[in-house]
């Protein structure tokens, strides 16, 4: 498939920041074959009004988020909207279901939307159903087709209504708001409902709300949301939860809330009550294995658990917990290569010629050998050194040959916590993680 410039940009400049790219990366994905049919296979069953739960566990720099991401451009591929919650323990604690919710109506994506997808698709279904009730005898008069249109919002969302009337209230004021092109009020109304705070009151008391949305609010908005994408032909959500392994650095009290709250959310889904949901979590081997991770709540543990004893190659990628296998020097050389063929570059030539495979094989080997061999770590770096030291400089500079001027140099100001320790170089005090006692008298561990 040839790419324009702009998308090779947006697929490259992530990386030289050593970060990973939110889109295309379907063409840097290296060995992820063997989850093709699983993964489509579960998000066929979600489509069909089932719900999904999938644990993805691996090292650092195995390539967990990049995973959640190529499973994300799947999953929007097949016409399902698409979220991404990076769960920490200031802004997005995993036991605050209300705080997931708005980080996931934020990032929430389509394959037709990349931001603002939640308003889009309202706006969507507004016009369809406006359409639907004009088909019934022709156009009304703005006060009845306002009436009419929220009779039909209100019908299509029983399945909610009755646990969570509030979401087919607050769409219908919106709905309202809307037709009385009082558009400060509509989009006042779609921020509480996205769960957004500071809403004023003079938007919230026409449609008799108060407060914020509390947790279980946020539970039954969740299932309405399920309900308005199924109505505007997406067949499902992926909710990824990413790092959840930062639950082990949460005080004690509140890693207890988070692990039932996980506890809760694999009950919920296995019970239906979140029909067309698909959760993946990823998180670290010490989170599924470690005493501060589900070993601490033995349900959630027993629901988790997976046997990975035996030989990789004969792992299930249909197991509720799935681990992604650390990078090889071979893995790198051959994500190399995708990346050099991606770069956007005025000069191809010289770029193959350059930075061969020989080349970025001996950058594979060198930096491995600065991170003590440890060649799962090294996926990151590696991206970065490749694009900025090896294809930015012989595309800029017709003089620059990296097999003469090139010089691998690492700077621990550039390295995560777990590549610096890789190194053996000293980790700074944030990187030290301490029990302290929490307020309730239990043990807190902080970084």
């Amino acid at each position: 498939m040839d790419l324009g410039t702009l998308r090779r940009k947006e697929i490259i400049a992530p990386l030289r920041n050593g970060t990973v790219p939110r889109r295309g990366l379907e063409h840097l994905a290296v060995g992820l074959g063997r989850f093709e049919a699983a993964i489509d296979e579960e998000l066929e069953h979600v489509a069909h009004g089932y719900g999904a739960f999938k644990a993805v566990r691996g090292e650092y720099g195995s390539g967990k988020t990049f995973f959640s991401r190529w499973v994300q451009h799947r999953a929007q591929q097949r016409g399902f909207a698409t979220a991404e919650v990076q769960i920490s323990a200031s802004e997005t604690p995993l036991h605050k279901l209300e705080t997931i919710y708005r980080r996931a109506l934020e990032s929430l994506r389509t394959k037709e939307w990349d931001s603002g997808a939640f308003r889009a698709l309202v706006d969507r279904w507004f016009y369809g159903l406006e359409e639907e009730v004009n088909t019934r005898g022709g156009p009304r008069e703005p006060a009845a087709l306002a009436e009419e249109v929220g009779d039909l919002l209100e019908t299509r969302l029983t399945a909610v209504r009755d646990t969570q009337p509030l979401f087919a209230t607050v769409l219908r004021a919106c709905y309202r708001a809307r037709v009385g092109e009082d558009n400060a009020t509509a989009d006042g109304l779609l921020a509480w409902l996205m769960g957004q705070p500071n809403v004023g009151a003079s938007v919230k008391r026409p449609a008799g709300l108060q407060g914020d949305i509390d947790g279980t609010a946020a539970a039954g908005f969740l299932r309405g949301l399920l309900v308005l994408l199924r109505e505007t032909g997406r067949k499902g959500l992926l909710l990824v939860l990413d790092e959840v392994e930062t639950i082990q650095r949460m005080r004690a009290d509140v890693r207890e809330q988070s692990l039932d709250a996980l506890r809760k959310l694999i009950d919920d889904i296995d019970g239906e009550r979140y029909p067309g949901l698909y959760v993946m979590i990823t998180g670290t081997p010490a989170f599924f294995e470690g005493p501060q991770g589900i070993k601490r709540l033995a349900p959630l543990e027993q629901r988790l658990y997976q046997d990975f004893s035996g030989d990789p190659r004969f792992d299930s990628a249909r197991a509720t917990q799935i681990r992604l296998l650390p990078f090889d020097v071979e893995k790198l050389v051959e994500v190399g290569g995708k990346v050099r063929a991606l770069y956007p570059t005025k000069h191809p030539q010289r770029i193959a010629e350059r930075v061969g495979d020989a080349v970025v094989r001996e950058l594979a080997a060198a930096l491995t050998g600065k991170l003590g061999g440890r060649v799962g770590v090294a996926p990151r770096l590696f991206l970065r050194k490749m694009v900025s030291d090896l294809l930015d400089k012989v595309d800029e500079h017709e003089e620059y040959d990296p097999r003469r001027d090139f010089k691998l140099v690492v700077d621990a100001r550039e390295m995560t916590s777990a590549e610096r320790e890789a190194a053996g170089l000293e980790t700074t005090v944030d990187d030290i993680a301490l029990d302290l006692p929490s307020q309730d008298g239990g043990e807190r561990r902080s970084e």
